[in-house]
């Protein structure tokens, strides 16, 4: 069938021509046969090896690109974007001009109209060694300044907290990519078979905004996806129903592994069916080591009351704390990734670090309980020599502006400058690098992108981030997109 010419459009005409497709071919044959010689050759960048997976036995340790400082993760996740400015980065000049309005600043963000310039609500003082000036919010993280590396450069490209949470955990702000976490497991798998390679632990008072998101796995297979779990709610469904004897439930599992190795035996390229039964099998394993690693009543008083686990007054705090020691007790038993949520989801502020109206009322119980858990837990893990194998990252989605809101006493969202740290394997003690302007709103000196605070992250344990490769619907993913550097001030 003829079409008239007017039925085109320029580039559709353009790409009818006989002589120009002949012409574009001929060179085309030419850069094929290029690309050949230079493959040869080796002169052509490698692409990325993907992981040696066997679907049988996903969790299998794997060795890293380069030797690493760290061998686990424990990521302390405060949800709802945690004041800068009241916690780790000092302001005199806040100080100088509180109640003034902010010369040449916004005059709506993203909740509303702005109001004037507010100090910290909360003294700030010299701390160890180093002499940092810290808040008196956090006294207890206060006296492990000396051993964290801040970092308080790092910028979102989100001032929403869902896809915030995203960007930091998965590395962009649409739901359906994987995890750090789960990038982790998939690269390295676990030094313990009995136990998820990556346990997300939720808050007590719920989950965060993004929810599962922040643990997914995205395109990666399924069984990377971080398995929730905490002190209060154990993982569902381990134990069998009632009515079925241990013996019964034996039978069973033996005749089912006996059908599903016979099914492979015929079936030998089925990586899908390996990769289930797999995940059965270990939550067979998981029956027997959940149930332990979860029964806190074996830790001593003394361990206890570091942790404020015995707080009777505050069950929030109490809630939290437990869920640190059993953060502890994965690392110790080799899970590779724990993530341990502080905050939940957005309820004005009430359940999580959303300080818009009320902050330093709601920060007054935030604190009490993230505080003494969170500083006892890598207190334990130093005392019992973890701390050399184990990263602790402390973050959150974004920070806060300098001003008050119009009419109220809390801080908008802010991921224009905002602080986060990292303490343990590879990690320079007493460091703080990069810098915000005078009052706090805007990174002005080494700006880093959340990118690059994930890129360090995976450096630690040995994992080069560009070469950290998933393929997935024809294009080469990876946790940092298309950026990212590794922040080598903060490494020791």
């Amino acid at each position: 069938m003829n079409y008239p010419a007017e039925h085109f459009s320029r580039n559709g005409r353009h790409l009818l021509n006989r002589r120009k497709f002949l012409s574009d071919t001929a060179t085309a044959l030419g850069s094929i046969a290029l690309t050949n010689l230079l493959g040869l050759d080796g002169l052509l960048a490698a692409p990325a090896p993907a992981p040696m997976i066997d679907p049988s036995h996903p969790f299998a340790p794997r060795l890293p690109h380069f030797a690493p400082k760290a061998k686990n993760v424990v990521m302390i996740f405060c949800a709802g974007a945690v004041s800068q400015l009241e916690t780790w980065d000092y302001k005199p000049e806040l100080i100088a001009h509180d109640g003034k309005p902010l010369e040449g600043g916004p005059a709506v963000t993203f909740q509303g109209p702005a109001g004037n310039l507010a100090r910290p609500q909360y003294a700030f003082r010299p701390r160890g060694q180093t002499g940092k000036w810290v808040s008196d919010m956090l006294p207890h993280l206060a006296e492990l300044t000396d051993d964290i590396a801040f970092i308080h450069s790092l910028t979102s490209i989100s001032n929403t907290h869902g896809p915030a949470e995203n960007f930091l955990s998965t590395g962009f702000t649409f739901d359906g990519f994987p995890s750090i976490g789960s990038w982790v497991s998939y690269a390295l798998g676990s030094e313990n078979q009995n136990l998820p390679a990556y346990v997300a632990i939720p808050d007590p008072r719920g989950v965060p905004q993004a929810g599962s998101n922040n643990w997914g796995p995205g395109f990666l297979p399924a069984v990377f996806q971080g398995t929730p779990l905490s002190a209060k709610d154990p993982v569902r469904h381990l134990a069998p129903p009632a009515g079925i004897s241990k013996a019964g439930d034996d039978a069973a599992r033996s005749l089912l592994q006996r059908m599903n190795a016979r099914h492979l035996e015929a079936h030998p390229g089925d990586g899908k069916l390996a990769a289930r039964i797999a995940s059965y099998e270990l939550a067979a394993r998981m029956q027997l080591s959940v149930p332990e690693i979860s029964d806190l009543s074996t830790e001593p008083a003394h361990i206890l009351k570091m942790y404020g686990a015995d707080d009777e007054l505050n069950p929030n705090k109490a809630g939290f704390a437990r869920n640190c020691i059993l953060a502890r007790r994965l690392i110790e038993r080799g899970v590779r990734f724990v993530q341990l949520f502080n905050g939940a989801y957005a309820s004005g502020g009430e359940l999580n670090w959303d300080g818009h109206n009320k902050l330093k009322e709601q920060y007054d119980k935030h604190a009490a309980i993230l505080d003494q858990p969170a500083a006892a837990l890598i207190r334990d893990l130093m005392q019992r020599g973890l701390l050399e194998d184990t990263l602790v990252v402390w973050c959150t989605e974004f920070g806060r502006m300098p001003f008050f809101q119009k009419g109220a006493q809390g801080r908008d969202h802010n991921p224009d400058g905002f602080t986060c740290w990292l303490t343990g394997a590879g990690v320079k003690p007493g460091v703080s690098h990069g810098e915000t302007d005078p009052l706090g709103q805007k990174a002005v000196k080494d700006i880093h992108p959340l990118y690059d605070f994930n890129a360090t992250i995976l450096h630690l344990l040995g994992l080069d981030h560009e070469q950290l490769i998933f393929e997935h619907n024809g294009v080469r993913r990876r946790l940092t997109n298309v950026h990212g550097n590794v922040i080598r001030e903060v490494l020791a």
